[in-house]
């Protein structure tokens, strides 16, 4: 699996200031069991609680890494693995009050991204023998969102536009701001920097014909019908067919398939960082 774990000068910052927000003024209980100078070393493992697809595991390893060099965290299954109800996913040894310090901030990473990454997997299998990719939106939790990212792409997901800097989308709310979807893609296109791309939200085919018109680069399809998507994407295509087409908005588990047939490039969906829950993950001190 190609997926590129966050870089330390930014992953790191978040860790410490999660490790900061649990640990507070010290750990009581781990601190009140290992007094003084004292060292006892200990191992343990992380279970899986039920079925799904592990994420995170070199972010929970890092977790313990900046808490205490002498921890070892070793994955026992790749990432994006799907995994059964106790299955064993990592080892890991050291101090025991490092690893019973940050059980919690390790553990709560790993339980999140992997609850993601198991719904991603659901909607990606879904449309899996298309030509059509899924791909994330900007709907993430605030200080979370690159390592939920990290783990739609762990689950087979491709990411969207990480945040307003990344790329040029222009929705409903600048058109009405411009004043048309032709104002909106004339301002944006004189003052963007080279090489970026102008995405347009279309809602009717209307809207596709104008976007075509003022040469939009990828055109959106939001909140269409099916049987008007297809029709969109036959217009798109015949007119241009180096313009790239993205469908989005309500797709559901029951309802992607039959977007995906439509023939259009990349569906995008908040679906699986927004509607996932948790897997359930345990460590145990042995």
């Amino acid at each position: 699996m190609n997926v590129v774990v966050p870089p330390k000068i930014i992953l790191d910052n978040l860790l410490k200031d999660w490790l900061l927000e649990d640990i507070g003024r010290g750990d009581r209980t781990t601190s009140g069991l290992f007094a003084g100078d004292e060292v006892v070393l200990g191992t343990g493992h992380w279970l899986v609680k039920e079925p799904g697809v592990i994420a995170g595991l070199p972010i929970a390893a890092r977790v313990f890494k900046l808490l205490d060099e002498k921890v070892n965290f070793l994955p026992t299954v790749p990432e994006g693995e799907w995994c059964e109800k106790g299955t064993v996913i990592a080892k890991l040894d050291g101090p025991l009050d490092t690893l019973l310090t940050g059980e919690r901030v390790a553990l709560n990473l790993a339980m999140r991204l992997s609850g993601i990454a198991t719904m991603t997997r659901r909607y990606v299998d879904k449309i899996a023998d298309l030509q059509v990719q899924l791909v994330d939106t900007r709907k993430t939790t605030p200080g979370m969102r690159i390592l939920e990212k990290y783990a739609t792409q762990v689950g087979g997901a491709k990411n969207h536009r990480m945040g307003l800097d990344d790329a040029v989308m222009i929705k409903d709310n600048h058109i009405a701001a411009a004043g048309s979807i032709g104002e909106a893609i004339a301002k944006v296109r004189e003052r963007m920097p080279y090489p970026l791309s102008i995405e347009v939200e279309t809602e009717t085919l209307v809207e596709v014909e104008t976007a075509l018109e003022h040469q939009a680069d990828i055109i959106m399809l939001d909140n269409m019908s099916v049987e008007v998507m297809e029709q969109a994407v036959k217009i798109i295509r015949e007119n241009n067919s180096r313009i790239k087409i993205e469908a989005s908005g309500n797709i559901t588990l029951e309802t992607i398939r039959n977007v995906a047939e439509t023939g259009v490039d990349y569906i995008s969906t908040s679906a699986p960082i927004t509607r996932s829950t948790w897997l359930d993950l345990s460590m145990k001190i042995e």
